[in-house]
């Protein structure tokens, strides 16, 4: 160990493992950082130029072209390990062996001589299903949000680390369709053969994450796991709840309860000993982030080790302004999972109580909660009826847009849908889960005439029913989708529990509920075959 090193570079070489980048066919690199701490990468990342210290703290970088994933970009390596077992389509495009073998050499060529960050982790928090996953980037603040992202090896086990998937993401690297087989200049590839995913020309870290998801999505189910896009939380008397929903609905911000604990707030695995979080920390949107109804996450962003992207700040005072979407409406905060107060240290808890799904309804027509049986349950979870909120995903208008994404996730689903819905109606049965649907959308009108509806009040019906009180009260038949709607719930206004009462045009009201259910219709008839009558039944019922 020489003299002259940078105090990260002796970190790096004391922390390296014996299972090397040569291995991956890395070779010729410059300078390798292997598992720096995020102090140190904060440091590195700030002295390189990479990000901006900001007020109390955090760092805020930028993240180019891409401040969200590009899901056309994504391709599935098509090979005969696993081409029986993948849903090809829309989510799953295939693409050939000799194809990614093009890119990932020519990405091997790009990092000689150069230095790069790796990190050794663990996805999945409970030790039996845990996936072994490096990441090698080629920033240093791309390591930091991977710490946060994923579970970081104990210093005691980094020397004898073997990765089970790699994860190669070079942001300054650009694919070339007429080369690498591929559609633009960037391209995420996933080879479940190699175990190994590609990420070429993002900058946002959200294709880390969701890669690893993906392959979670893959691995886990033929382990007899659930895996699940869903945040978790649970409550003193140990009853877990979970809550389905796409980015935008709420899965951050209503998981993060001060009077519950938090598992974790997006990826989530239900084997037979209970629920478990993939992830060491959370990646919560933050435009418009109020600091009175979501004090937890507010506060994640005024503290050192917080990763802020794309999120717009005072060049004077390096104060915040979390209202000003001139990047993009999709800004975020990355950050552990023990910055939040009350937060579960094991990241682990016992089967849920409570599988609430959300949804973001655009059309200001469906009540706030309703109670599902759970054929209805599996009804909606297969539908997985939202709106893409504007940001999330390249080329989104401001307006929101309404999407049937199935599993509330279906860009990470690899299997086919009713394998994910089989395992989760086992064991909605098998441990009596009781199921809600909230609607975190719009009331009395839709987008641009009506109003969101008042997290408080969305709060107060979980509160209800994390609770059991609102179980126990009076509810009415929903005419079209046939679930229970409450009567009347402590702390929410009559007329929010009856949407169409928040209409001043009834009328309208009632065709525009209709118009959606029929849209529930033509979308399920894609999955009637190979799914149970009585959950095809349990859909919504609309007169022609």
């Amino acid at each position: 160990m020489s003299c002259c090193q940078t105090p990260a570079e002796m970190a790096a070489e004391l922390l390296k493992p014996d299972f090397g980048l040569e291995n991956h066919g890395l070779h010729n690199l410059g300078q390798i950082y292997w598992n720096l701490c995020t102090a140190t990468l904060q440091d590195e990342a700030i002295a390189r130029g990479e990000c901006e210290s900001v007020a109390h703290g955090p760092v805020v970088i930028y993240t180019g072209e891409h401040c969200a994933r590009a899901p056309k970009d994504k391709f599935v390596v098509k090979e005969a390990t696993s081409e029986d077992k993948i849903w090809w389509g829309q989510y799953n495009v295939p693409i050939d062996e000799a194809s990614f073998h093009i890119l990932l050499n020519r990405m091997r060529g790009y990092l000689t001589d150069r230095e790069v960050f790796v990190q050794d982790t663990y996805g999945g928090s409970d030790p039996r299903y845990r996936l072994p996953v490096r990441v090698i980037t080629e920033h240093a603040w791309q390591s930091m949000f991977v710490r946060n992202a994923l579970i970081p090896v104990p210093r005691e086990e980094a020397k004898d680390y073997k990765p089970g998937f790699t994860v190669i993401a070079l942001p300054d690297f650009r694919s070339v369709p007429e080369i690498d087989g591929v559609r633009s200049g960037t391209a995420i590839l996933l080879n479940f053969k190699e175990r190994m995913a590609l990420i070429a020309g993002s900058g946002y870290a959200g294709e880390i994450k969701k890669s690893v998801f993906t392959v979670f999505n893959y691995l886990l189910p033929l382990q007899d796991v659930l895996s699940m896009h869903c945040s978790a939380n649970v409550g003193e008397n140990g009853n877990s709840a979970l809550f389905f929903g796409l980015s935008g609905t709420g899965k951050t911000t209503l998981s993060a309860d001060p009077r519950r604990r938090l598992i974790g707030d997006d990826e989530h695995g239900w084997s037979d000993d209970g629920i478990f979080n993939f992830e060491n920390g959370c990646y919560a949107k933050v435009i418009n982030l109020n600091p009175e109804a979501e004090p937890e996450i507010y506060a994640c962003t005024r503290r050192s080790g917080t990763v802020l992207e794309n999120v717009v700040y005072d060049p004077v005072t390096r104060e915040l302004d979390l209202d000003d979407d001139t990047h993009t409406p999709n800004t975020r905060a990355s950050y552990p999972l023990d910055f939040i107060d009350n937060a579960v240290p094991e990241k682990k808890a016992g089967h849920p109580k409570h599988v609430i799904m959300l949804t973001c309804d655009a059309f200001g027509v469906m009540p706030p909660i309703a109670r599902l049986s759970p054929e209805q349950a599996l009804y909606h979870f297969i539908s997985g009826y939202t709106a893409k909120v504007a940001g999330t995903e390249v080329g989104l208008s401001k307006e929101p847009v309404a999407t049937f994404s199935t599993c509330f996730g279906a860009p990470f689903m690899v299997h086919h849908p009713a394998r994910y819905a089989e395992m989760l109606r086992d064991r909605i049965k098998q441990h009596n889960a009781s199921c809600w649907l909230v609607n975190t959308g719009w009331i009395g009108g839709s987008f641009g005439v009506g109003k969101r509806i008042s997290i408080k009040h969305t709060r107060a019906l979980l509160d209800a029913v994390l609770d059991g009180k609102l179980d126990q009260g009076e509810f009415r038949t929903d005419p079209l989708f046939g679930y229970d709607v409450p009567v009347s719930c402590p702390g929410v206004p009559d007329d929010v529990l009856r949407p169409e009462e928040a209409w001043s045009d009834t009328d309208a009201y009632w065709k525009a509920y209709s118009s959606l259910a029929q849209r529930f219709i033509d979308n399920f008839k894609q999955f009637s075959d190979g799914t149970d009558e009585s959950v095809v039944a349990a859909g919504p019922k609309v007169s022609k």
